[in-house]
C-alpha cells in the first residue's frame, strides 16, 4: 500500500488532511467497505458506512457506493477519521506446526484451546500471533475458521488471489473437509446423512450459539462410523456445508453429544470424563479434530490433500478404550 508523502497515517487523533492510497494488485478485488474496515482500525463500523454514504470516500476522484470492488491502481481518498484509543497490548509472536507451506498458502495444525482470531473476550489468536511472528509477510489472512476448542487443519492465504480462489471453492462446495469426533451413545449406521437447518443467535450474555430451527440455514453433514465402543462411537464427519458449530449441533440435536463439548454436550458426562476409571482414560478437551482437507491449489490447479494426525490426548483416550485409530475397525 503506497501513500503520498504528505499523508498523515491514522492515529488516535484525527489526521489533519485526507489520505490518498494507491491500491496494489494484492489489495485489488476487495469491496471498498471491507477495505476501509481493515485499514481504519479502531474506527466504528457505523462511521465507515457514514463516510461512504456521504461521498467523503472517493475512488479516482469519483463517488462510489459500498459495493464497489477495488482495482489495482485505484487511488482511494480516505477522509480524516478519528480512531478510538486502544490499549497497546503486545501480541506475542508464535508459530504453529506447519503441515504445508508455499508462496500462496500456509496450513497449520491448530492446537485445542487456541482461538483463531481475537475478539469475544480473547485479545489475540492464531492470525495475530502468526503476523507478529512474520513481520515481513505482506499478506496473511484466514481462509476459514475453527472453533477455539477444535483442533486441526487451519488454512491461511499468503496472497489475496489465493484467498479469493479458496473462498470460491468453499462457496461452490468444491473442497472436502473431514473431521474426527467421538460421541456418546449407541450409533447404528455405517454412514448417515444429517440435514437440519441451523439458526445463529446471541445469548443474553453475548455468547454466540446455534440451534436447529425451521427457516434456518440449510446444513448437511455426512457421518461415517469408524469405531464402536460400549458407550461411545468414533465418527468421521464430512462437511457438505460449512455453518457455524454445524457438526456439534447436528450431533447434539440427533441425540449424540460430542465428548467434552461445553456448549452443546452432556455436561454431567463431561465432568465424569475429566478423570479416568477402570475402563478408560481421562478426556479433558472436546473430541473434535479437523483431520483432512482436499482442495484445488489456487496456482497450480492440482488437487491437494493434507492430513493432520489425531492429537496425542485424543489418541491416548482411544488407546485406553482398547482401539487406537490405526487399528483395524470392528
Amino acid at each position: 500500500m503506497k501513500m503520498q508523502n504528505d499523508v498523515v497515517p491514522p492515529s488516535s487523533q484525527a489526521p489533519v488532511q485526507a489520505q490518498f492510497v494507491t491500491i496494489t494488485e494484492e489489495e485489488a478485488g476487495q469491496r471498498i467497505d471491507n477495505y476501509l474496515l481493515r485499514v481504519c482500525k479502531g474506527v466504528p463500523k457505523s462511521h465507515i458506512y457514514r463516510i461512504l454514504r456521504s461521498g467523503e470516500v472517493r475512488v479516482n476522484k469519483g463517488r462510489i457506493d459500498q459495493l464497489y470492488r477495488l482495482e489495482s491502481g485505484d487511488v482511494v481518498r480516505i477522509p480524516p477519521v478519528r480512531v478510538a484509543e486502544k490499549s497497546t497490548a503486545v501480541v506475542p509472536g508464535a508459530e504453529f506446526p506447519i503441515l504445508f507451506e508455499d508462496a500462496h498458502l500456509l496450513i497449520i495444525d491448530k492446537p485445542c484451546g487456541v482461538a483463531v482470531h481475537g475478539g469475544s473476550g480473547v485479545s489475540y489468536g492464531v492470525i495475530e500471533q502468526l503476523r507478529a511472528a512474520r513481520p515481513d509477510a505482506k499478506f496473511l489472512e484466514l481462509v476459514h475458521r475453527l472453533d477455539r476448542e477444535t483442533s486441526g487443519l487451519l488454512l491461511l492465504a499468503k496472497k489475496r488471489s489465493a484467498l479469493t480462489n479458496l473462498h470460491e471453492q468453499m462457496r461452490d462446495g468444491l473442497t472436502d473437509k473431514r473431521y474426527l469426533t467421538m460421541v456418546a451413545g449407541d450409533w447404528k449406521n455405517a454412514r448417515q446423512h444429517i440435514k437440519l437447518p441451523l439458526h445463529k443467535f446471541t445469548t443474553a450474555d453475548g455468547e454466540r450459539r446455534v440451534c436447529v430451527q425451521a427457516g434456518g440455514m440449510e446444513s448437511h453433514t455426512v457421518f461415517s462410523l469408524l469405531r464402536k465402543f460400549d458407550k461411545f462411537a468414533l465418527l468421521e464427519a464430512e462437511l457438505k456445508t460449512g455453518r457455524t458449530h454445524q457438526i456439534r449441533v447436528h450431533l447434539a440435536s440427533s441425540g449424540f453429544a460430542i465428548l467434552g463439548d461445553d456448549k452443546y454436550g452432556d455436561f454431567a458426562l463431561n465432568r465424569v470424563l475429566l478423570k479416568g476409571d477402570a475402563t478408560r482414560g481421562a478426556l479433558k478437551r472436546m473430541f473434535l479434530h479437523a483431520h483432512q482437507i482436499t482442495f484445488t491449489h489456487p496456482e497450480s490447479g492440482k488437487d491437494v490433500t493434507i492430513n493432520a494426525p489425531l492429537p496425542a490426548e485424543c489418541e491416548r483416550f482411544l488407546v485406553s478404550l482398547g482401539k487406537p485409530l490405526n487399528s483395524a475397525p470392528r
